[in-house]
């Protein structure tokens, strides 16, 4: 099984932002001194409350980049609707030379209006249908920018080249590879870097309902799932395993192209576990829930009793017994293993810096998880290679 950090940077208690970046710094380079496989940065904006800090998770990436030298740097996500194409495909491709060729590209459609509707009003999260025609577009120009040495694109959002613009220098001589040498009109541009890995790194997108799992599958994507119990993601496994089977030609196994995210917190003991992080794990929920509600922890067909707020169920048994890796080493173990027969899971990446929680008692779950719980899983994963 492959190892990734979710490191969803929170500010809850407004510390110095430069104090905030100095441990997420010490969360990076662990991961990489420790070979665990992958690190993931979000993006999220306007979020002056400090539940999600990280604006910019290519920065992150290239600060990453220059101080680690074997972990894969990704984002979790790039909101793809909210980015110039070009500019962003320029960006990632850079940081994938940068990092010499270690970038998982995590794409997203976004989540919360108020960034949507601010960082570009054509993603307004209220028309969901336009919205995934933009993220549809973005992705189809990026996807040029990396793979064709000279593209064009005219599509509902972009046009590129910009129609009309005639070109013309002593040093760069014409070719029909990408202007009329008639009239010298630019027919088509290239983006310079292309990426290390070819055609492009491996692309990542945040899914949640049956269509997004299968326009991902159906499109070469690999996928990242988050909050479901066990028994909701099998459907939503088995959905994009059918749909990739199909596209491909092929018996695409179970859990291939998928990655999943759970809350992590590992200590001593299970009551240390409860009071060390639950109390700070359910206030990030509250945050979350407030728009999704609870639907996303049920299991399938499940009923939740009525209630006269929607979350007012949301309380850490609810939570602990549907999707939280928090307990002893052995305990959380023995979930993993849950997602492994169940799923055949083979990417899991977990995250305890969670609004409010002290960097010490973060670290040293973390510090637990990567010393009492890894080995553990791999050595499982040996005696069964062992066996077969």
């Amino acid at each position: 099984m492959k190892f990734g950090y979710f490191c969803n940077t929170t500010n809850w208690d407004h510390k110095p932002y430069n104090q905030l970046l100095d441990e997420t710094k010490e969360i990076t380079t662990y991961c990489d001194e420790n070979n665990w496989d992958s690190i993931w940065y979000t993006e999220h904006h306007f979020n002056h409350e400090g539940m999600e800090s990280c604006t910019n998770p290519l920065m992150m990436g290239v600060d990453a980049a220059a101080r680690t030298k074997q972990i894969r740097i990704g984002q979790a996500c790039n909101v793809i609707t909210f980015h110039n194409p070009i500019r962003l495909a320029e960006d990632i491709a850079l940081l994938d030379q940068l990092s010499g060729g270690r970038v998982d590209v995590g794409i997203g459609r976004g989540i919360y209006g108020r960034e949507a509707i601010n960082m570009n009003k054509e993603a307004d999260l209220k028309d969901q249908a336009k919205n995934f025609r933009l993220f549809d577009e973005t992705l189809t120009v990026m996807k040029k920018a990396w793979t064709e040495e000279f593209f064009s694109h005219q599509g509902e959002f972009y046009t590129y080249p910009t129609p009309g613009f005639a070109w013309q220098h002593d040093m760069s001589p014409p070719s029909d590879k990408f202007l009329d040498t008639k009239t010298s009109e630019i027919k088509k541009i290239s983006v310079v870097p292309k990426p290390m890995q070819l055609p492009h790194p491996p692309i990542w997108q945040v899914v949640d309902g049956a269509r997004s799992i299968e326009w991902a599958a159906q499109n070469g994507l690999n996928t990242i799932m988050w909050i479901p119990t066990v028994k909701a993601l099998k459907k939503r496994f088995e959905i994009y395993r059918d749909a990739k089977s199909k596209a491909e030609n092929r018996d695409v196994p179970l859990g291939e192209g998928v990655s999943l995210v759970r809350d992590m917190f590992v200590a001593e003991t299970m009551e240390e576990a409860e009071k060390m992080a639950g109390e700070h794990i359910i206030n990030y929920m509250k945050w979350v829930c407030h728009w999704r509600g609870l639907g996303n922890h049920m299991d399938p067909d499940e009923e939740l009793p009525e209630t006269k707020h929607k979350l007012d169920l949301l309380n850490y048994d609810f939570l602990h017994k549907r999707n939280l890796l928090f307990g002893t080493p052995e305990y959380v173990v023995n979930k993993i293993n849950e997602l492994k027969s169940e799923l055949n899971l083979q990417n899991l990446q977990v995250w305890s810096n969670f609004p409010g929680m002290n960097h010490e008692t973060c670290m040293r779950s973390i510090k637990l998880f990567n010393d009492e719980v890894m080995p553990k899983i791999n050595l499982d994963n040996s005696n069964i290679e062992k066996a077969s």
